[in-house]
C-alpha cells in the first residue's frame, strides 16, 4: 500500500467496518491520520498491520485499554516496557484462570441439573426440579 488510502479501502483490507476505525481512532488506539485538502482521512502504509494487531491482542482476550498500553510502549527497547507487558499479561492470565475456574463450576451445576432433569422426565407427571429450585414454576 501507498500513502493517501480511503477509510473504505483500509476497512476492506483488515476486515473491519469504518466506524470501527473511526472508533479506534476516537480511543487513541490508532493515530488519527493526515487529512486531504478535501477533509477526508488519509492512511498510511502501516494502519492494516496495526488494525490486525488489535484484532488479535482482543481475539486473546485483550481489551482496547490494554492494547492502547501495549502500543504506547511500541518500538521502544528496554527493560521498563517489557515489565509492563509482562505485567499486564500476568493480570489478564489471572482473570483468564478465574473464569475457568468459575466455568468449571458453572459446568458441575448445569451437569447436576440436567442428571435432575433426567430423573424427573422418567416420571408419569414430571415436575421440573430445575424451574422448582429456581423459585418458578411453568405449567
Amino acid at each position: 500500500m501507498t500513502n493517501g488510502h480511503r477509510i473504505g479501502q483500509v476497512a476492506h483490507r483488515a476486515g473491519v467496518t469504518p466506524d470501527t476505525i473511526r472508533y479506534y481512532e476516537r480511543l487513541g488506539v490508532l493515530p488519527r491520520p493526515l487529512r486531504t485538502v478535501g477533509g477526508l482521512r488519509a492512511y498510511g502504509d502501516d494502519v492494516v498491520a496495526r488494525l490486525r494487531f488489535i484484532q488479535q491482542a482482543q481475539a486473546l482476550g485483550l481489551t482496547l485499554k490494554d492494547v492502547k498500553a501495549l502500543l504506547a510502549d511500541e518500538g521502544r527497547a528496554g527493560q521498563q516496557p517489557c515489565r509492563r507487558v509482562r505485567d499486564l499479561l500476568k493480570a489478564r492470565l489471572v482473570e483468564v484462570d478465574a473464569r475457568i475456574k468459575d466455568l468449571r463450576a458453572f459446568r458441575r451445576t448445569l451437569g447436576r441439573h440436567l442428571k435432575s432433569c433426567e430423573r424427573a422426565l422418567q416420571q408419569d407427571t414430571p415436575v421440573c426440579p430445575v424451574l422448582t429450585e429456581l423459585g418458578g414454576r411453568r405449567q
